[in-house]
């Protein structure tokens, strides 16, 4: 099987420049380096976005998998529970029409959910708190759906040895249709029920908390017949990839799974095309995620699981686990249950649901610097009350952390900017030797005690700690249309007027104004274009993050103007 994609490859991209770029010397302009910097994180957001949204390679021919046999601990051979293909002869990329019986709807305070007796399935799950749009009215956002352009549903059931058996091709009962938590309780349960011939019973028990994204799935399982009833749970998600992202942020969506051992991984649905997943894990879990949102699977803690994934035809793709097998003698009763977390990327939340699920928060290789950061971010915002001005002062603050490496490259800049006349007059009098160029160069630098890099060093320094902060504000549903002041009323979404964006872009500007100019005709062209090609790109970005960009801008040209004009007052 392809290597499972773990969190740290997603944030790893080559970096490909201009061929010119790689003519000019370092000792031309230090800003080079920094170029290349915002060069990376350009590339970073680029190359994700072009895996994901460029062209793809035609998938070869599936093989039809309707059932894998798994070994169970008892040595008898169970198979996992797989939704069925399309009939011979359909169309393989059409949408495929699940099964339909009777509509439970479910209403908590959390929660409006559907669940279908075919199976007793969760086919859809609208989250109260979480509108769609931020505009007055706007519907609840539906995680979990079923419609003919996008599936995510949650299934479950049990695995016999042989005979009928309560899977999510079953048919239960239920005896009303609609259930809803009232004032006064803090519980609200769903029973469908199943049975076959032989005596055996099973009810699938819905649980639902009240201020809780976590449902309770269990069996009870009553044997009123004369032999001993063997089965296996299993537990999966199954769904078709977003039908709408954007085109310019790159957020991920597929499947996780959680070991122990190699904590957070990532199992996209090109992995699940490729090859199915089949690994026995204990303490884990399995999810699909997408951006800010996620539905995951929890079996009971110190169970090893058989986690699998499956690609279906339809453009369907499948993760789950199944348990252990177990064994209800006659004339007795057992139960088996699992967790279901579906809802918001809420790290406190999920971090007291299961070991690791917070890591679906997903920061990449810089989460070391990024966890802390949005630590930080949110205790300012305990403190203010709101997200744009958090972002202003934790900016603010950072810049303040890393004030005397900024001072140290400003001060290099600008005595790099008071030799720009005499770096010029060498130019010209040495032409094209490059050689000699150089030489001079390195002499007049040595001479007047600058380093050429001392502006560039302290600022790849930072460039770590800034991306951090891109991927918290990126990934943080917090910012999910977190209102700021004025004409932004969402920093996730970009803004509607551009007047940030253009902001952003002057604020470069002025910077490139402020620093030494380039020799080289070509650097100063693409030093020159840069703002403008970063304007357009961020016209695009969530608000918040161009916010933190402005600000970022703006301390640093106040820094960096005090700075030069103290240099060129003492010479």
């Amino acid at each position: 099987m392809k290597a499972v994609s773990t969190r740290c490859l997603r944030h790893l991209a080559p970096i490909h420049l201009h061929e010119n770029i790689h003519r000019i010397t370092l000792m031309d302009n230090p800003r080079v380096l920094l170029a290349i910097a915002l060069s990376f994180l350009v590339m970073l957001i680029w190359q994700a976005w072009m895996e994901d949204y460029g062209p793809q390679p035609e998938p070869g021919e599936q093989a039809t998998v309707t059932e894998s046999p798994v070994a169970s601990d008892s040595g008898e051979d169970l198979p996992v529970a797989l939704d069925d293909q399309p009939p011979e002869g359909g169309d393989e990329d059409a949408a495929v029409q699940l099964p339909a019986g009777q509509r439970v709807e479910v209403v908590t305070d959390m929660f409006r959910a559907v669940i279908d007796t075919r199976g007793g399935d969760l086919r859809e799950v609208d989250l109260l708190h979480y509108p769609q749009s931020p505009e007055e009215g706007s519907e609840a956002l539906r995680l979990l759906e079923e419609s003919a352009s996008q599936l995510f549903i949650a299934q479950s059931g049990l695995r016999a040895v042989k005979g009928p058996e309560p899977t999510h091709h079953a048919n239960f009962e239920v005896d009303q249709n609609r259930f809803e938590l009232v004032d006064d309780a803090d519980v609200l349960e769903v029973p469908l029920r199943w049975s076959n011939d032989s005596g055996v019973e099973v009810t699938k028990i819905y649980r639902f908390r009240r201020g809780s994204y976590v449902v309770e799935v269990e069996h009870q399982i009553r044997n009123q017949g004369d032999k001993v009833w063997s089965a296996r749970p299993y537990h999966q998600l199954q769904r078709t990839p977003l039908q709408q992202q954007s085109r310019f942020l790159y957020t991920y969506t597929g499947g996780v799974l959680y070991s122990p051992e190699e904590k957070y991984q990532k199992i996209s649905f090109d992995d699940m095309q490729d090859e199915d997943l089949s690994r026995d894990v204990k303490n884990g879990w399995a999810a699909m995620i997408q951006h800010y949102f996620l539905g995951a699977w929890i079996p009971p803690a110190e169970q090893t699981a058989r986690y699998y994934s499956r690609a279906l035809q339809g453009e369907r793709y499948v993760i789950g686990m199944i348990g252990p097998s177990i064994k209800v003698a006659a004339g007795s009763d057992q139960s088996t249950q699992a967790r279901l977390y579906v809802g918001p990327k809420l790290q406190h939340v999920m971090e007291d649901v299961a070991t690791g699920l917070e890591l679906t928060v997903d920061y990449g290789v810089l989460t070391i610097l990024a966890q802390p950061i949005y630590w930080l971010l949110e205790k300012i915002h305990a403190l203010v009350g709101n997200w744009g001005w958090s972002i202003i002062f934790l900016t603010m603050l950072i810049k303040l952390a890393f004030f005397k490496l900024s001072e140290t490259s400003y001060k290099s800049m600008a005595n790099m900017r008071k030799l720009a006349p005499r770096l010029k007059s060498l130019k010209e009098r040495y032409g094209d030797d490059k050689q000699k160029l150089n030489q001079a160069m390195m002499d007049m630098y040595k001479k007047e005690k600058i380093n050429p890099l001392g502006g560039c060093l302290p600022v790849l320094v930072q460039i770590p700690v800034f991306i951090a902060l891109y991927w918290v504000l990126l990934e943080s549903v917090e910012m999910r249309q977190a209102p700021f002041m004025l004409w932004i009323q969402n920093l996730s979404a970009p803004d509607p007027y551009y007047i940030l964006p253009l902001i952003m872009g002057a604020t470069m500007f002025i910077q490139q104004k402020l620093n030494p100019a380039p020799m080289d005709p070509m650097q100063a062209k693409v030093m020159m274009i840069l703002p403008v090609v970063f304007t357009v790109f961020f016209a695009f970005f969530p608000s918040g993050l161009v916010l933190y960009w402005v600000v970022n801008n703006t301390l640093s040209i106040a820094q960096q103007y005090v700075i030069t004009k103290r240099v060129e007052a003492a010479s």
